[in-house]
């Protein structure tokens, strides 16, 4: 074993703040043009471990700072300040089809970060590591409130920012998977925003009852938002993603009791039944199963389902008729949704009713299907469980390249906080410190 050659420093600033928040790694007190490899280690609270590693050069200081200084090979390479996140990989042995996914929000996603001797590849876990460090990343910022709803026999859970209020408000949908998933509500509600999480497609009323939600079911959501003595009742949006995004359209567009100051949606498409429940936009899109295919490794591609768009105008939302501010972002390299020739389509039907100037469209090369929260680590593909009955676990192709995907998820997220800062808050700037954390 070679011995240490100095006492090495290893800061990582901040080392507790929000996942969201980018921070600095520095390695000093070495030798200059020692190499080292930084490397990055999480385990999920499903048991699995991911691994992320950076080869670099000391300069003539003896430092790294991963900020500034290019990674010469690994999991990234070049100038990459949050490379050690956003290339985070299962670690060798791990089964196939891995997707990390922040399941608990009261707790944070802990990360060790070290630096070991030599530009290594493998097997870090039998070497000894020069310095560690232990840091934190959470969806939750200090004050935020987590409130699960009772409501109106609603399956979501509700999150408030620090501070007494009045908060605007946002209705979170995920897409076809179903469950409750909380992690984006919570890092909304940590900028300022009331943000309610919604499981509309495995809620328990579904469990119990057999039956699929109808609109009553998100009207309700909208209404307990509406109505909560700490939400401006006249400033909520909608977020949509994937199959989330038919819903949030549907709603923006018909809804007579949904009033929405503005509506996200990533990855999603407007083709539906027009007029058609939950469980008809659904057989609507399994009606073209036939056009599913499978990729050289058996992933499923979906895409085709609504390919070629509709000319048909009851098979898709009337995006004329809408009235409030739409940010659509999509993934050019989507292979599970046609999500960027809906927007298109979208963008043509508004630009013909006049009413376009409500549109802004964000399109990414390269990027796929699951536009998520900044330095979430990618996953072209994983294992994904459809809603039917009884439910089928195939291997689903979301699409996407690492770095391009990355950089998507990044520039997508601050342009979001942007779009819905200007819409709910009217310019002005909210959000949550971990200086008293």
């Amino acid at each position: 074993m070679s011995m240490k050659p100095l006492c090495v420093k290893l800061s990582v600033q901040p080392s507790r703040g929000l996942v969201d928040e980018k921070f600095t790694v520095l390695v000093q007190n070495l030798l200059p043009g020692f190499q080292l490899t930084v490397h990055a280690l999480h385990q999920c609270e499903d048991g699995h471990s991911w691994e992320a590693f950076a080869h670099y050069t000391t300069d003539a200081t003896g430092t790294v700072n991963v900020s500034q200084d290019p990674s010469l090979d690994g999991t990234y390479s070049g100038v990459e300040p949050m490379g050690l996140l956003w290339s985070l990989r299962p670690v060798p042995g791990s089964k196939s089809g891995l997707r990390m996914r922040k399941m608990n929000v009261q707790t944070p996603m802990v990360v060790t970060i070290s630096v070991y001797q030599g530009h290594q590849m493998e097997g870090f876990l039998d070497r000894v590591s020069l310095a560690s460090v232990v840091v934190e990343r959470w969806y939750m910022a200090p004050g935020v409130r987590r409130v699960p709803i009772t409501d109106g026999k609603l399956t979501a859970t509700l999150f408030l920012p620090s501070g007494a209020g009045p908060f605007p408000g946002l209705l979170d949908l995920w897409g076809g998977g179903g469950k409750l998933v909380e992690y984006r509500a919570a890092l909304l509600a940590s900028h300022g925003i009331a943000s309610m999480a919604l499981d509309y497609l495995t809620p328990q009323i579904t469990k119990e009852t057999g039956k699929m939600v109808d609109n009553d079911y998100f009207e309700t959501a909208y209404r307990v938002l509406e109505q909560h003595p700490q939400i401006l009742g006249s400033r909520i949006a909608m977020l949509g993603l994937s199959f989330g995004t038919s819903v949030t359209l549907r709603m923006a567009v018909y809804s007579q009791d949904v009033k929405l100051s503005c509506a996200v949606c990533i990855s999603g498409s407007h083709v539906q039944p027009i007029g058609g429940s939950v469980e008809q936009i659904l057989a609507y899109f399994n009606r073209n199963a036939d056009k599913t295919r499978f990729d050289e490794n058996n992933q499923v591609i979906w895409r085709d389902l609504l390919l070629p768009i509709p000319t048909d105008p009851s098979l898709k939302v009337d995006m004329g008729r809408l009235q409030c501010p739409l940010l659509l972002v999509v993934g050019e390299d989507d292979q599970n949704w046609p999500a960027h020739e809906c927007a298109m389509d979208m963008k043509e039907m508004m630009e013909r009713a006049g009413n376009s100037h409500l549109l802004t469209v964000l399109s990414y090369k390269n990027a796929g299907h699951l536009i998520e929260p900044p330095f979430m680590p990618f996953a072209r593909a994983s294992t994904f469980k459809t809603v039917t009955n009884p439910p089928t676990k195939v291997m689903a192709l979301w699409g996407g390249e690492l770095v391009a995907h990355s950089r998507a998820q990044e520039d997508a997220w601050r342009k979001m906080l942007v779009f819905l800062r200007e819409n709910l808050y009217g310019g002005m700037k909210h959000g949550a410190s971990f200086s008293n954390l």
